[in-house]
């Protein structure tokens, strides 16, 4: 991210204003002495509808919609809901993404003994993520890095509930306690704990779906084009 706002900053040193899609990207180019307004990324809340099944069931389905790559930090997720499948022996976990990883991942959920339990469907087409985040209980979101990441947006416009690790811009999209459950980078165990939290717990679980619904329309375009206008 330094490298891409000193290119940016100068780039853009004659510009009039700065505009950036996070408040995250606002605080880097804020380290070189340049302020910058947010006007966010935008997701199509029509290719998105509110989950209908009920929470709390005792066959949950998790899914990680990041690619198989090592900022995403898959084996976290894993270990995670390792400990999450000790406590729920029905929870299922898919892994939507492609990537290098594959095979080591593979081999890392046989040796958690959850191999039974875990899809790595490869990657999904975006006509077909409705679906994905229709059949959710939660959404895990396990990256060492990120910017903005749409797929928790995506996971709010569904009425998914979100664990997410509370790297780079992700604190500036889900609130903890409020509309997510954010955890530090690589802590499986308190994932886990944030897992169990919303999967055992059907009224807390629709109360950060109903909060990340209501969060999520501020992203939507006709709220986002009135601020580029």
């Amino acid at each position: 991210f330094a490298g891409a706002a000193r290119f940016a900053l100068h780039s853009l040193r004659r510009a009039d204003g700065l505009i950036v899609p996070s408040g995250f990207l606002r605080q880097v180019f804020a380290g070189f002495g340049c302020e910058a307004q947010v006007i966010p990324n935008i997701i199509d809340l029509t290719r998105f509808q509110p989950r209908q099944a009920e929470h709390g069931r005792p066959d949950p389905h998790v899914i990680v919609t990041r690619n198989l790559e090592p900022l995403y930090d898959i084996p976290t997720a894993l270990r995670a809901f390792a400990a999450v499948h000790q406590q729920l022996p029905q929870a299922r976990l898919t892994v939507a993404g492609s990537g290098p990883e594959l095979a080591n991942l593979q081999q890392l959920a046989s040796g958690l003994g959850i191999a039974a339990a875990v899809e790595f469907c490869g990657r999904i087409d975006n006509d077909r993520m409705n679906a994905l985040y229709a059949s959710a209980d939660l959404m895990l979101n396990p990256s060492t890095v990120d910017n903005m990441p749409i797929s928790i947006l995506e996971a709010f416009a569904s009425g998914v509930p979100v664990v997410s690790t509370d790297v780079g811009g992700v604190p500036f999209v889900a609130e903890h306690q409020r509309t997510a459950l954010l955890v530090p980078a690589g802590d499986a165990q308190a994932m886990a704990a944030a897992m169990l939290q919303i999967l055992q717990n059907a009224d807390f679980a629709r109360q950060l779906a109903d909060a990340g619904l209501a969060e999520v329309q501020a992203y939507a375009w006709p709220v986002v084009r009135e601020q580029w206008l």
